[in-house]
């Protein structure tokens, strides 16, 4: 298929496919999508057994379950797709053709992606057929789940990139603590006020600024609990999210361009 598309996107489009099928044929894949719909299955008697209003708290779960396995997804499987081709060296017959490294990497970016969009769609249409069983409108929570796959796509990205540099264990450990400094960047802007002037401040302006505000692209709330949101929130909070993304995904290119093989 590389032969075809010796140049360019052809080649990005190639490896995206080649990835899409190995993701889908994960085990671990199938194990996370399993357990993430039973989780929205179960909600409805989670809700029965819960004091609240049902319809919200399925509404959470949900989004909460839809969030986390896509989170969980990008990570195992994210931080082992460069891994494994180079413990088989396969990436050396890749390289070997007219392939850039940029391209590889983007190419499996795209193929990552492309199979964390099949599971938000399809955890979604089972969280979407829930709601619509209770009559209940679903379209509500569109936003919410437009952001989660937003989110995911800068968590594939750090995978990517940590997958670059170090070995799978290390890079899972990473990509989790820059998920979570990414929901918590708000506590910098509460730390910097308690401590002194100088070199703390701005280590902790430096890292506000850094990491992503994952914080921002978080609505489950909001749409759960009916919360009006400024207009054109959602178009910007995802220009922010896919921007930041694609600088993550510019440094895993480079990253790997400059990874030594042995």
């Amino acid at each position: 298929m590389l032969e075809r598309h010796p140049g360019g996107f052809g080649a990005v489009a190639a490896i995206g496919l080649n990835t899409f099928r190995e993701a889908i044929r994960d085990r671990v894949l199938y194990l996370l999508l399993v357990f993430a719909l039973i989780i929205i299955g179960v909600s409805r008697l989670l809700s029965l057994l819960t004091v609240g209003n049902e319809d919200k708290i399925i509404k959470d779960v949900g989004l909460s379950a839809i969030s986390l396995f896509g989170v969980l997804t990008a990570v195992f499987v994210g931080v082992s797709l460069v891994f494994k081709e180079i413990e088989r060296r396969t990436v050396y017959t890749l390289l070997a053709q007219p392939v850039r490294r940029w391209q590889f990497l983007f190419g499996k970016f795209i193929g990552l992606f492309s199979v964390l969009l099949l599971n938000v769609g399809l955890m979604s249409g089972a969280l979407f057929s829930l709601l619509l069983l209770r009559g209940e409108s679903p379209w509500a929570l569109m936003p919410a789940v437009i952001l989660i796959a937003v989110e995911l796509a800068i968590v594939t990205a750090f995978a990517l990139l940590f997958s670059s540099l170090t070995n799978p264990v290390l890079s899972s450990v990473w990509t989790f603590a820059v998920y979570v400094a990414g929901h918590l960047s708000w506590s910098l802007q509460v730390l910097r006020e308690k401590v002194p002037e100088g070199i703390a401040r701005w280590i902790c302006d430096g890292l506000y600024w850094i990491l992503p505000n994952l914080r921002r692209l978080d609505l489950k709330a909001q749409v759960v609990h009916g919360f009006e949101m400024p207009e054109g929130y959602v178009g910007l909070a995802a220009i922010y999210g896919l921007g930041y993304g694609v600088v993550i995904v510019v440094l895993a290119c480079w990253a790997f361009s400059r990874k030594e093989f042995v």
